[in-house]
């Protein structure tokens, strides 16, 4: 006998899908895309349907309970999301259970509906003794329908009134499904639609027709700091709307949305358009009442970071990605995704275009540009005419530093200050200092967990790893020598914001990092106060250089570009480009020109001298010979394979049984390592990696269809990361 047969994920380390019976008391309501309970060894888990069939269900278990009354999955998004599971290596369930809002994929936590009591008149022409209940039956007879909370703000402690209100039965209560608001305390901005000029025209109307014909075409929007390409965005989301279609923006960071949802918030939402916003940043209940909205096709325009590319979109007419250089698209652990590469696959599964935006293109996104895969759109010009920053190299070696700043900068510094400028500091290391030394014997103080030295954080007197967190007490004296000359080392944004604090005792300081922007808000707090002319200096890490509109800002000095360009990586150059023309272009944006320091050690190197100029092109013709010599993308491929565990031996003799039989097995494809990774011990664990590198990217991906009869022989105690298209390998 036939019966029905559901195909459900599980988020557990196996790729395959498992199968169980729907029992008939829920034929009737089981969909594909919704969650359920399922019997899963010894205990009860949530799977997620991804597919129903007609079969011999023989000795498959029964599934519990369903636990949606509709689809949380979307067909559009299951197919994006069992692609992403081939492509990146990833157990199928756990790949569902990342692209969920916090909760949905757990057993041990639900976002919960968020009901509330309205309140509508049934007799209007009633005897009412009270003074009270007379002005409260007024009030919603007026309104027509009320829910508590706005009786609450009229009418203090209104439960007994409404009580008896509804017993005479003048009043009919019910409950309605609230959504929580996170733009509740956030106002509209005073945003004009602006008139686009001929470079911007161009860039509309050559995505336009992809977007009123239903097609997937890639674009790549080239623009100087400053050339309107938020703007390229706002009129391109204005064409999908008016093609009854539904947008996605993405921006790599969460300090990036606030400005960005305001600017669509305003042009927008007052036509009736319904935004939604997608990050980490929410709490756990407004992901989940966004994420339904959208999946009911009440929303329009999404807006998020990196996790917002699984928006279940129905009629997607339109992807952006703005900043689509930054490495933050990567996700850094477990399933490790580009939401830059999904947004295409995307964008050819829903037929639609896909906008990638950028000052200072990532390699991969001008390679394909240059070979055709993407139509490259240029603003080579800032709206406001003005000229690009003068930006002036400082050569360390001929300074004398005695504190972070040189003596040009504070001289730079205390100028700009005279003219009421605002000013940007750059310096991407976080915390007071990097470490603290014993000057008497040399020791420093590492984490038990990581082979790192901790972070000297002097306001809240502790020192902490930015890896895995751990935290310990500043020591009073050397735990080798007893010595109690203990001396922090090289300078964080925390003692930047001390020395400039006590150069400029009167100007106005704030920091911008991850240890003041932690709590809900702060960003935008921050952001705002930068925009009300509140703050006259503002440091911070390389959040402060990603897409801020600061009109203000004047003079911008970047302080620790050595620390980025010698970092161990073959992207050091091209990371250190992006973030020196990303930061430098923060100056002079409303008035033109602005001024820009760079100290260095180094001033002479291609990548800094390239940034001066704003050059992309040039850096990227001295950065491409040593890419195709080595044989890195854009000219070959990566898989990174990352094996941990507790015991380093045992780590260290499985991943090379695995280097041998990888190499046994691979054909055009090049086996480097085992070598320890360059965070050798991470959060108590022991790492080795293997590199494989490619040339063609079939080559590649037949051998990680291998993988799988080499992953049996490792130790259950080692585990096996794969990283697909690696940003960095720490």
């Amino acid at each position: 006998m036939s019966e029905l047969i559901a195909d459900i994920a599980v988020s557990i380390p196996l790729k395959q899908l498992f199968s169980y019976r729907v029992p008939e008391i829920l034929i009737d309501s089981i969909q594909v895309g919704i969650r359920v309970k399922i019997p899963f060894g010894r205990r009860v888990t949530i799977g997620f349907v991804l597919s129903l069939r007609q079969g011999q269900a023989g000795d498959l278990k029964d599934i519990k309970e369903i636990l949606d009354e509709e689809p949380i999955l979307t067909p559009e998004l299951i197919k994006l999301l069992r692609w992403a599971a081939d492509y990146y290596c990833h157990p199928i369930g756990q790949v569902i259970r990342t692209s969920l809002p916090a909760g949905l994929g757990s057993e041990k936590s639900n976002p919960k509906i968020l009901t509330e009591a309205f309140y509508k008149p049934l007799k209007q022409n009633i005897c009412l003794r009270g003074k009270k209940q007379q002005e409260l039956l007024q009030f919603i007879v007026q309104q027509g329908s009320v829910g508590l909370t706005q009786i609450r703000e009229q009418f203090p402690s209104p439960y007994p009134v409404l009580q008896r209100l509804v017993e005479i039965g003048a009043l009919e209560v019910s409950k309605q499904e609230c959504l929580r608001d996170p733009f509740a305390t956030e106002k509209l901005l005073n945003d004009k639609c602006l008139t686009l000029n001929r470079a911007q025209v161009k860039a509309v109307e050559e995505i336009t027709p992809s977007i009123q014909h239903h097609v997937f075409a890639g674009f790549l929007l080239h623009g100087v700091t400053g050339s309107g390409k938020t703007e390229v965005y706002l009129h391109a989301v204005d064409q999908c709307l008016r093609a009854d279609r539904q947008a996605l923006i993405l921006v790599p960071e969460i300090s990036l949305t606030p400005q960005l949802v305001a600017r669509f918030r305003t042009r927008f939402e007052t036509t009736g358009v319904g935004i939604a916003v997608l990050h980490s940043g929410l709490s756990a209940g407004e992901r989940y009442d966004a994420w339904r909205e959208i999946v009911r096709n009440n929303i329009q325009i999404v807006i998020g970071a990196r996790s917002a590319i699984f928006a279940p979109l129905h009629n997607l007419g339109l992807i952006v990605i703005d900043e689509e250089h930054d490495s933050s698209y990567k996700q850094g652990e477990g399933f490790r995704y580009n939401a830059r590469d999904l947004a295409l696959v995307r964008g050819q599964q829903q037929n639609c275009p896909v906008l990638l935006g950028s000052a200072t293109p990532s390699f991969a996104s001008y390679y394909r540009s240059e070979q055709g895969a993407l139509t490259r759109l240029m603003l080579d010009k800032r709206v406001h005419g003005g000229d690009l920053p003068k930006v002036e190299l400082v050569d360390l070696k001929d300074q004398v530093v005695e504190g972070t700043l040189s003596n040009s900068l504070i001289e730079a510094i205390q100028q700009a200050l005279e003219r009421r400028e605002q000013i940007l500091l750059l310096l991407n290391r976080r915390g007071f200092a990097p470490f603290l030394l014993c000057t008497d014997c040399g020791e420093s103080f590492h984490c038990p967990n990581c082979e790192i030295t901790l972070t000297y954080h002097q306001r809240s007197r502790e020192l902490r790893c930015h890896y895995c967190d751990y935290v310990d007490a500043v020591p009073e004296h050397c735990h080798k020598c007893q010595g109690l000359n203990i001396e922090p080392q090289g300078a964080g944004t925390e003692r930047l914001e001390q020395e400039l604090e006590e150069l400029f005792p009167s100007a106005m300081i704030a920091r911008m990092d991850r240890d003041t922007t932690s709590c809900k808000g702060a960003h935008q707090k921050i952001m705002t106060e930068m925009l009300a002319h509140k703050i006259d200096i503002l440091v911070g890490t390389q959040m402060i250089a990603k897409g801020h509109d600061f009109p203000g800002v004047a003079l911008v000095c970047v302080l620790g570009a050595d620390s980025i360009l010698n970092f161990p990586d073959f992207r050091s150059g091209e990371r250190s480009f992006s973030l020196l023309t990303q930061v430098a272009g923060r100056a002079g944006r409303a008035s033109g020109g602005g001024r820009v320091f760079i100290q260095s050690y180094n001033p002479d190197h291609y990548a800094l001298t390239c940034a001066a100029k704003q050059d992309y092109r040039d850096f990227y013709q001295q950065e491409l010979p040593f890419r195709q010599e080595l044989g890195y993308p854009p000219y070959g491929h990566l898989v990174n394979l990352v094996f941990s565990g507790n015991n380093n031996p045992q780590v260290q003799t499985a991943a090379s049984q695995f280097g041998h039989f990888l190499s046994g097995i691979a054909q055009a494809v090049e086996v480097l390592g085992p070598s320890p990774c360059p965070l050798a011990r991470l959060r108590g664990k022991s790492r080795y990696q293997i590199l494989l590198k490619s040339a063609t990217r079939p080559q590649l991906r037949r051998l990680l269809d291998q993988l799988d009869n080499g992953m049996k022989q490792l130790p259950r105690q080692v585990n096996l990361n794969i990283d697909v298209d690696p940003i960095d390998m720490l």
